[in-house]
Parts: structure tokens; C-alpha cells; sequence
């Protein structure tokens, strides 16, 4: 039998052996419509074989069983944080995600804020119903003013708790967002009007345009403690004076934004400095490189994984530099990540660095266990190197204090840590731009370049001497 998609399942099977066409929500719910709007949408846009569905923690957490589409689960809050993540990994795939008040008002905003504001490719249906409905009708960030909930059984003080939260106008103070509309579901005029920019949502979905918001304003008669009707009434004339209906964007008929069309600043532009004109590029045969340089606050960690990141961003690799420390200024555990690669980098954290740089004891016991089989620990020689190292890891004890002292430089350790590893050949760079990276770093205090300088060729001298190239 050939028939027209619904963008829903024939049946609603929640229970083994049962097959039904109810859903679990309370008579009179607004997700009920809401999600028949929704399949409808992506049936009449033909997009739900491709489309994946962000289900979210709350009465409506049980969509999986009605969208007739791809589906993932979300932790209370994170809706949009998964979305995010989906967008990036499945590009051409339309992404939806849908959140209760509670829901995306309170635990999960900032993750929907930072959204909307990079204005990531997906679709947000944020369901209003101005409290926690399902864990039985506490206040939420939407509760209006003098709502009586079951935390605010004297109705909400905004002394004491503040005042109603309005997304879609907090949203429409972000330029990334292509489409922002609040609409309501509480009588036939309004879900008509709600299809409309639901479907609009979804459309700009499919043609991969960028962030739409649509909040809806869905009656809850089983905590209003009213009927479906009375509900329904109270909700048109209470919550629409505080959240007011209509669109306040729609930026839909603009061509989707392309890496080209978004105006960028050069760096020499944001920063007064360096370097025009350097493409990153797409190279499949570079193996991808993992650096962890530690040590204590004060030795310059930090400014070494940024010498070894600039160097590699000079060549058009990628890069990912990320750091960690404590409270202090000097002192403290510092260290820093940074992975090389020859297409984009996923995550900047490291569980398993190719080469480790410890200039202190601490940071030896704490990271050197987590080098890979094949990788190289580089360490300062003066501490004590008898913790045991990885079977198949080559441990190299080297001088970088005396070598900076020798040369008049006695901070310069990090200096000599960056030239013993191009002497190695632990950094796939040209040393070129290894030198004008490090020259780059101390712009600030010109006087310091050529010390360094010889550093690093002190440096590189030991290595040859010892002949210590991996």
C-alpha cells in the first residue's frame, strides 16, 4: 500500500506488544500538536529520512517514539550541546532539537545561547509552558509573575526571584540567529500560524542556513489545574500580555553563509601583528602530531607550546593549542596541549601525547605514563628521573637550564626546550619558521630575541653533539 508520509510512526509502540495511536501526554498538552506539526512539517518538506532528532529530558522525552526519523537523547540542559555536536559531525544532515522552559530556560540556556550566537545549523523548538510540568509544576525561569506553582504555592515574588525570562528576545540581540518567532498553540488561529513557522524552521534547516528559533506557548492543564479549555483560554489572555506572539527575525530568504561570504579580520588586524596571507589546507598525509610541555608557572610553558603552535599555522596546518594551570601566577603546575594535524582537529585534549616536555619532577611523575608506545619524553636533566618510564617510550634527560645559563639567559629553559626539539626532528616544521615563531613571541621585548637566538643554537649544538636525532 502506497500512502502519503506523515513524518510520524503508523503506531506508537512505547510498550511491548502494544500498538497505539495515543501518545503519553495529558489531554489537552500542547506537545501533542506540537508534534504533529513537526512530522507533518518534515513530511511536507520531505527531509525526514534525513533528519535527526534531539530529544530532550521532560514530558516530551519520549518523541522517539512518534518521529518517524533519526534520533538521539539528551541529559536535562544539553539539547543544543548535542545538536551542536551532531551539526558539526553530520554537515548535510537537518538537525532538530526540542526543549521545555525549564529544560533550555534554566540548566541548558547557555548551551542554547552559545548556539544561536555561532549560529550553528540547526532547528530549536523551545516549548513554554511557564513551569516545570513534568516533575510536578515548580516555578521555571518562565513563571510569571505572581504564578502560583507548587515552590511558589503565594505566586512568584520577582524580589525574590526575578523576572520572567524572554528567550526570543534575548536571542534577537545575537546577529548569528536567521530566524526567531514566538507563536502559541492554543486555539486552531494560532497552531495554524505555528505550522507556518515551524515548517519555515525546518525549511531553513534543510537548505543548511543556519540557527531558527521558534519558541511556542503550549497550554499545561494537569498543573493549571483547569481544563483543557479553561487552559487553553487563560493562556491567550495571561501569558501573551508578558510573551507577546509574532517574528522578531527572518533572515530566511538570504543565501545560506559560506566561509567567503562571512566578513573576517585579518590577524595583523585584531592583534597589530602577525603573519598575512597564510592558508590552512586540507593534507591527508601529514600524520597528526600530539605535543604536552609542563612544568612549573614562571617557565614559560605555556609561551613554548604557542612558539611550536605559530610555527605550524605558519606552514597551513592545523592546530589546537590548549592550556592549564593553577591559580598562581608563578609557582604552580602549568601546562599546555597542542595537536598538529593535516585536517581539522576534533578535540584539543590529549590522553596520549606523542612527545612530552617535563621541566619539572611533577609534571614527569603526573604525564610521562601517558605517552604513547614510540613517543619521546624530553626532560629537564637535573631532576630525578628514576619513576619509570612506558616500554617502547625513549626517555632523553636533557640540560636546558645550564645550557640557558651558560648563554646568559637563565629564564630561556622553554628556548632550549624548543631547540632541542628541532634538533631531534621532533618539530615537522621548517626552522625557519620555527625561529621566527620564538622571534614572534618576544616582539614585545626586542632585546631578548638574540639571546634566545643563541639558546636555541646552543640548544641544537648539544643535540648534534649527543646525537640525540629520533
Amino acid at each position: 500500500m502506497i500512502k502519503r508520509s506523515t513524518g510520524l510512526y503508523e503506531n506508537f509502540t512505547r510498550k511491548e506488544g502494544t500498538a497505539t495511536r495515543a501518545t503519553h501526554y495529558c489531554a489537552g498538552c500542547g506537545h501533542g500538536i506540537i508534534t504533529k506539526l513537526i512530522g507533518e512539517a518534515m513530511a511536507e518538506l520531505d527531509m525526514q529520512n534525513d533528519s535527526v532528532f534531539v530529544g530532550p529530558v521532560g514530558c516530551a522525552t519520549f518523541c522517539y517514539y512518534y518521529f518517524d526519523c533519526g534520533h538521539i537523547s539528551a541529559p536535562h540542559g544539553r539539547a543544543s550541546a548535542v545538536a551542536t555536536g551532531i551539526s558539526r559531525v553530520l554537515p548535510d544532515k537537518p538537525i532538530i532539537a526540542y526543549q521545555g522552559d525549564g529544560d533550555l530556560g534554566a540548566i541548558g540556556f547557555n548551551n542554547a545561547f552559545q548556539a544561536a550566537n555561532r549560529g550553528d545549523n540547526f532547528a530549536l523548538f523551545f516549548v513554554n509552558n511557564a513551569l516545570y510540568a513534568m516533575t510536578g509544576g515548580q516555578m521555571a525561569p518562565t513563571t510569571l509573575p505572581g504564578q502560583r506553582t507548587t515552590t511558589t504555592p503565594f505566586g512568584r515574588d520577582i524580589v525574590k526571584t526575578g523576572y520572567p525570562l524572554k528567550v526570543c528576545e534575548v536571542f534577537e540581540t545575537l546577529e548569528a540567529p536567521v530566524f526567531i518567532e514566538r507563536v502559541s498553540v492554543a486555539d486552531t488561529k494560532r497552531i495554524m500560524q505555528a505550522k507556518k513557522a515551524i515548517k519555515k524552521a525546518l525549511k531553513i534547516q534543510k537548505e543548511k542556513k543556519g540557527f531558527a528559533f521558534v519558541e511556542i506557548l503550549s497550554p499545561c492543564p494537569n498543573n493549571m489545574r483547569d481544563d483543557p479549555v479553561k487552559a487553553a483560554e487563560a493562556f491567550t489572555e495571561i501569558m501573551e500580555k508578558t510573551y507577546p506572539l509574532g517574528n522578531f527575525r527572518d533572515r530566511s530568504e538570504k543565501p545560506a553563509p559560506t566561509p567567503e561570504s562571512v566578513p573576517r579580520r585579518t590577524e595583523r588586524e585584531l592583534t597589530g601583528g602577525g603573519r598575512e596571507g597564510i592558508t590552512t589546507k586540507n593534507d591527508p598525509s601529514f600524520r597528526e602530531r600530539k605535543f604536552k610541555f609542563s612544568g612549573f608557572g614562571g617557565q614559560g610553558i605555556l609561551s613554548l607550546g604557542l612558539v611550536v603552535a605559530e610555527a605550524a599555522v605558519s606552514e597551513g596546518r592545523y592546530v589546537s593549542w590548549m592550556p592549564s594551570y593553577g591559580p598562581e601566577q608563578r609557582g604552580g603546575s602549568a601546562s599546555c596541549s597542542v595537536i598538529v594535524g593535516g585536517k581539522e582537529i576534533g578535540s584539543p585534549t590529549i590522553d596520549d601525547p606523542d612527545v612530552l616536555v617535563a621541566m619539572n619532577q611533577p609534571s614527569l611523575e603526573r604525564f610521562a605514563s601517558s605517552v604513547k608506545e614510540g613517543g619521546v619524553i624530553l626532560f629537564e636533566s637535573s631532576i630525578r628521573s628514576d619513576i619509570g618510564f612506558p616500554a617502547g617510550v625513549k626517555a632523553i634527560p636533557f640540560p636546558a637550564s645550564s645550557i640557558a645559563n651558560e648563554n646568559g639567559v637563565p629564564k630561556a629553559g622553554n628556548t632550549a626546550f624548543l631547540g632541542a626539539m628541532a634538533g631531534m626532528g621532533l618539530l615537522p616544521f621548517k626552522e625557519k619558521d620555527i625561529t621566527d615563531a620564538l622571534a614572534e613571541s618576544l616582539s614585545a621585548r626586542p632585546q631578548l630575541i638574540e639571546p634566545n637566538m643563541k639558546v636555541f643554537e646552543a640548544a641544537k649544538k648539544w643535540v648534534s653533539d649527543k646525537e640525540h636525532s629520533i
